[in-house]
């Protein structure tokens, strides 16, 4: 009687451990790859870029959210020269800073993409999360373009929106 009580109780403390799934958004690709020492570097331009995304939106009231997956999108436009990423954080609704990606200079190379994955249970961000991103690039060559691609799927109902950083600096 007692090893069935035993086996019960511990068959109810399995079923009820629930395995944490990793972050892809807190685990993001290997960034210091990309590091670069600027500081050698003449005539670079700054700028610092604000880009919207959204963890969530809300759905039929303020009470009920819908969370969202959010690829952000960092991109050279330039087909000539290399540009270079000195930061790039990550903010919650009320402004209080979430995590940063990076704070070391990287670079990208004429027309390369780099991406920030923020996986849909991953809702840290809230419903006006936010990334400033601060650069530099060569004298007269194009700023770099962020994006941010949000989506999610229900069912067979989808739901997929963009946004596009603005210079702030």
């Amino acid at each position: 009687m007692k090893s069935q009580f035993a086996f019960i109780i511990g068959m109810l403390v399995m079923l009820s451990c629930e395995e944490q799934k990793e972050l892809s958004s807190i685990n993001p690709e290997n960034w210091s790859k990309r590091t670069i020492d600027i500081s050698k570097k003449d005539s670079l331009e700054y700028g610092k870029s604000y880009l919207s995304v959204y963890s969530q939106i809300y759905s039929t009231s303020e009470h009920k959210t819908h969370n969202l997956t959010s690829m952000v999108s960092l991109r050279n436009t330039s087909d000539k020269d290399t540009i270079y990423i000195l930061k790039a954080n990550y903010f919650d609704t009320h402004g209080t800073h979430v995590r940063t990606y990076f704070n070391t200079p990287i670079y990208l190379s004429p027309l390369e993409t780099a991406e920030i994955i923020i996986d849909e249970v991953d809702v840290s961000g809230g419903t006006g999360s936010n990334f400033i991103f601060e650069w530099k690039v060569t004298l007269g060559s194009s700023e770099p373009l962020f994006e941010g691609v949000m989506n999610s799927t229900m069912g067979q109902q989808g739901l997929s929106f963009t946004t596009q950083a603005r210079r702030i600096e």
